[in-house]
């Protein structure tokens, strides 16, 4: 990617103007790529990305829309657990690029937001445009879903900036920051000459630990219990936090639990991940946790809700129940993303790694390094076969189904599934095995996540797969230009049911309810006549692709020159057709 784009230009270290000072900021926080769609509001910033850095550390990333500009960056700090850059022009650019800053909010991932506005001073300011695209507190657009926004006033006033931002965005728990640039000020020329600092001594703290007395009642609760439960739910991506959880596992005898919806956070093929990733309970699943005499949550998003699967009275519900999060420093009033007050018998505020790592020595204290599970680890079946019917017309299962068979003992990061997604077929081995869901279940993302992800993983050997909806990527088709054109491999496939699917259940649910005829659920949902040509598509934006494959046989060879096209540097994109239909279907409203 180093030879791509680069200027004409010797870069320079020497801050000139401050525009200067914020691009300089980027490089000293070691941000190393920054998307954007281009804007006059941002222009002074643009030419110091270029013209004093030298287009690199960061290196730009041209995206053709804004959802992607920050998709991107989201689908990054999902692989590294830290902040990328990305711009949005002066409000609309803002506007537009709102649902992907509301996604990477409810999924708490970490980034820095620039953007710009005004000039602020009015007398530098062209008719008509610039007063359109001038605000007078820019960040109340965003507010609400931000962890932290400023608007600096001064060269000194952005080196502070991104120094808080920086720090704030990547402490736990993790969530965008904006910074707003003044078009004015971008352009000002400095006063005098302007070193910027050295972070070190600006960097995020560590989470905080446990109490020793919550360390001691949670070790208590496992030893003690008889069917204890553990959910693993929000993680870092790191080897040692995957390796303690299994520890940790191991040692209490435990059932453990993970959602469809988060990264991967425990291997699904160990015996003791007892049902696979999961956006909904099961029957089989309901049963383990009826059983459950302890409950310990690490992060679990929406514990309340796992619980209502279960019961409707959760106040009185009978296992003890001990949660760990840090996500209340983060609620507001705005958006229910903290979603319903969960019964908790011991609450623990600390990131949950680290009190993995503090119950696991408590733990292992008590029980003299002895523990209470001596089985086998890995559960070595098969792959399950496909569906009956899945050389005339496949299901959406019949896609893990196909990535399982061709994947084997190889490794693969699997950056992004639809809401279909069965979980029982396709396992997660490692930390980087899977990147979780969107976040805040807005449509368009998927494939911008999937090169943000591929773009961290770019050379580590290891090919990124996604497994769209035709929705998702419809709206998101454009992402596939910025991977086509900067070389980041990246295998798409979509799972193209030719129809708003989610909502054909939605409008079959309340045809029932009222006593008026299902069958018209299909009415302003189905997506044929003209069906689309999704191959078109993602070869307008340069990318290679094949399909419709409509048989399991034919997606195997698919998945295989794609995964060839993706070894070799280059993205590739199939478009597999199933019939509508879930392997795991969702809720409905009431259930």
């Amino acid at each position: 990617m180093k030879d791509i784009e680069r200027p004409n230009v010797t870069p320079s270290n020497a801050a000139e103007y401050g525009s200067d000072v914020a691009a300089q900021m980027l490089r000293q926080l070691d941000i190393p790529y920054i998307a954007l769609n281009p804007g006059a509001s941002y222009r002074g910033f643009h030419d110091s990305l270029v013209n004093n850095l030298g287009n690199e550390t960061p290196q730009m990333l041209l995206c053709l829309n804004e959802d992607h500009v920050v998709s991107i960056a989201h689908g990054y700090a999902k692989v590294t657990d830290k902040a990328m850059a990305c711009v949005l022009h002066s409000n609309v650019g803002l506007l537009h690029g709102s649902m992907g800053i509301f996604n990477a909010w409810c999924d708490r991932a970490p980034m820095i937001v620039v953007g710009a506005t005004g000039p602020v001073a009015p007398e530098k300011r062209r008719p008509w445009i610039d007063w359109i695209h001038t605000a007078k507190d820019q960040g109340a657009l965003l507010r609400d879903f931000i962890k932290w926004d400023d608007e600096p006033r001064s060269p000194h006033g952005i080196v502070e900036a991104f120094l808080r931002g920086s720090q704030l965005t990547n402490s736990q728990p993790t969530a965008p920051v904006y910074i707003c640039l003044d078009a004015g000020l971008q352009e000002q020329k400095l006063d005098e000459p302007m070193t910027v600092p050295a972070t070190t001594r600006y960097l995020p703290a560590s989470p905080p630990r446990a109490r020793a007395e919550d360390i001691e009642a949670v070790a208590e609760l496992l030893a003690n219990a008889k069917n204890p439960l553990i959910l693993f739910g929000r993680g870092l991506r790191s080897q040692e936090a995957w390796d303690n959880r299994v520890k940790l596992a191991e040692l209490a005898g435990a059932s453990v639990m993970t959602s469809v919806r988060e990264r991967a956070a425990f291997p699904s093929e160990h015996k003791l991940h007892v049902v696979p990733p999961f956006y909904w309970l099961s029957p089989a699943a309901k049963e383990i946790v009826k059983k459950a005499d302890v409950i310990v949550s690490f992060d679990w998003v929406d514990l309340n809700g796992f619980l209502l699967q279960i019961t409707r009275k959760t106040d009185t519900y009978p296992a003890k129940i001990a949660h760990c999060t840090l996500d209340a420093s983060l609620h507001r009033g705005w958006s229910m993303d903290y979603f319903a007050l969960p019964p908790v018998d011991v609450p623990v505020v600390a990131g949950p790694d680290g009190f993995v790592e503090d119950v696991l020595a408590a733990l292992d204290k008590k029980l003299g390094g002895k523990s209470k599970w001596t089985g086998d680890n890995r559960n070595t079946a098969p792959v399950p076969a496909y569906t009956d019917n899945a050389e005339t017309e496949m299901g959406p299962r019949d896609i893990e189904v196909a990535l399982a068979k061709v994947r084997g003992d190889q490794t693969f990061t699997l950056a992004h599934v639809t809401i279909g997604w069965a979980g029982d077929v396709y396992k997660f081995r490692d930390p980087l095995d899977f990147m979780g869901h969107d976040g805040g279940a807005g449509l368009a993302a998927g494939p911008g996540l999937t090169v943000g992800v591929a773009l961290a993983l770019k050379d580590q050997n290891r090919p990124v797969v996604s497994v769209l909806g035709d929705g998702d990527f419809m709206q998101g088709v454009s992402a596939l230009w910025t991977a086509a054109h900067y070389k980041i491999p990246a295998l798409f496939i979509v799972s193209n049911n030719r129809s708003n699917f989610n909502d054909e259940l939605h409008q079959e649910a309340v045809a029932k309810m009222r006593g008026r005829p299902p069958e018209n659920r299909w009415i302003g949902q189905r997506i044929a006549d003209p069906e689309l040509d999704l191959c078109a598509m993602a070869r307008a934006q340069g990318v290679e692709a094949e399909g419709p494959i409509k048989t399991a046989s034919e997606l195997e060879k698919a998945i295989e020159r794609g995964l060839a096209a993706v070894r070799a540097g280059k993205p590739y994109f199939i478009d597999a057709h199933v019939k509508p239909g879930y392997s795991n279907p969702p809720l409905s409203r009431g259930e």
